[in-house]
């Protein structure tokens, strides 16, 4: 028996706009799903916003107050894709209101944000999916099973890099993304804490990491009105930037692997540049986010010389056949947060967590703090 379930989404810019989407395709791409969202309402604090988005996508109501979403009893979850330092306010506010909610990384400031957040979820007995997208490409999680099998062997060591040029631009203005109180840490909290995630969903657990961190564009302009995504300014009064450009990481595993976790956001040339290396005694599984459905493998009893063969993902790995009939057909962007809607409400439904969750997101932030503490002491930090 399939039911009806209210759902709400906070903040409209580019992600409130995919998580919007991702509800719309869910039943189609997972029609034995028994839940079937409703969207019920929408709340963004730019004037006009909510209800461009209402008229869009068929919301009931429109909002500038996410508080009126909190007290709304149609709405039984809400995706919650507000700037950073509202995450722990709504996060906290919409789980003791007695809400499931799908909410972005890096869920708050700091791991004491995100930890509250997860703590108010269990409290209420609802269901917290978080956004870490990247584990859901279906060649990840070939990945991870091709890891867990053996065939690489021993993993040794693991190089993440998550580069991109979203702020590269010296017009770029400075909003709230660039504050310390408002932005958090940066770049660590915008892409480092997905390479956090990835490294724990390959290889399992950090024991200890040492990161050095830098801001290489040290000053922006300020904007004069309303601003979404990256948008540049010209003229304004300079301000600084107050939070991470880029963060270099040398990782110790639980298991005895290595790793180095690279993230900037100012990389001229670099469009989402995001990917992993995987090395092993036998063999290495390399994938780039750029070409979605492909792994390169190297597998075998070479050793030395042995080849890397290109591995197109199909049906059988991860939720790739709920998109896509055979092998090499691509998938993109959008479709990994179909598949985080579908996790968020078959958790709902079975009231069992699938996919990321907030322990997960409570990990991650741990490590941002500990690369934050270790790039000002120079030091080694553990996480144990």
């Amino acid at each position: 028996m399939v039911r009806t379930l209210g759902v709400a989404v906070v903040g409209f810019g580019w992600m409130g706009r995919v998580h919007t989407q991702a509800y719309a395709r869910v039943p189609h791409h997972f029609p034995g799903l028994s839940l079937r969202p409703e969207l019920v309402a929408v709340a963004d604090e730019v004037p006009g916003r909510a209800e461009e988005a209402a008229a869009q996508y068929g919301f009931a109501a429109a909002h500038r107050d996410w508080r009126e979403v909190a007290a709304d009893p149609r709405v039984q979850a809400v995706s919650i894709a507000a700037p950073n330092f509202l995450h722990r306010e709504i996060g906290l506010a919409m789980a003791e209101a007695g809400k499931h909610i799908w909410i972005e990384k890096p869920v708050g400031l700091t791991a004491g944000d995100a930890r509250a957040v997860s703590d108010a979820v269990t409290k209420a007995g609802v269901q917290g999916t978080v956004g870490f997208n990247y584990r859901n490409a279906p060649a990840v999680a070939a990945a991870r099973e091709l890891i867990a099998s053996g065939e690489i062997g021993t993993v040794t060591h693991v190089r993440i890099r998550l580069f991109s040029d979203y702020a590269a631009h010296p017009e770029g203005a400075l909003t709230w993304r660039y504050e310390r109180e408002r932005g958090g840490s940066g770049v660590l909290g915008d892409l480092a804490s997905h390479g956090v995630d990835l490294a724990r969903f390959l290889l399992g657990e950090i024991e200890a990491l040492t990161a050095d961190t830098a801001i290489f564009l040290p000053r922006r302009a300020r904007p004069t009105g309303a601003t979404a995504g990256h948008t540049r300014a010209t003229g304004g009064e300079l301000g600084p930037v107050e939070n991470e450009d880029y963060v270099n990481c040398l990782l110790r595993f639980a298991s005895g692997a290595r790793g180095v976790l690279e993230a900037c956001r100012v990389s001229v040339g670099e469009q989402n540049n995001y990917g992993f290396e995987v090395h092993g005694t036998k063999g290495a599984v390399f994938w780039d986010f750029r070409r979605m459905g492909e792994l390169g493998v190297s597998r075998g009893t070479s050793y030395q010389d042995q080849p890397v063969s290109t591995v197109y993902v199909g049906p059988g790995d991860g939720e790739y056949a709920a998109f896509q009939p055979g092998s090499a057909n691509s998938m993109g962007y959008d479709d990994l947060k179909v598949i985080e809607a579908h996790h968020f409400l078959r958790s709902i439904a079975e009231n069992t967590p699938y996919g990321a969750t907030l322990a997960d997101a409570v990990h991650s932030a741990a490590a941002l703090d500990a690369m934050s503490r270790s790039a000002e002491r120079g030091t080694w930090v553990p996480l144990a």
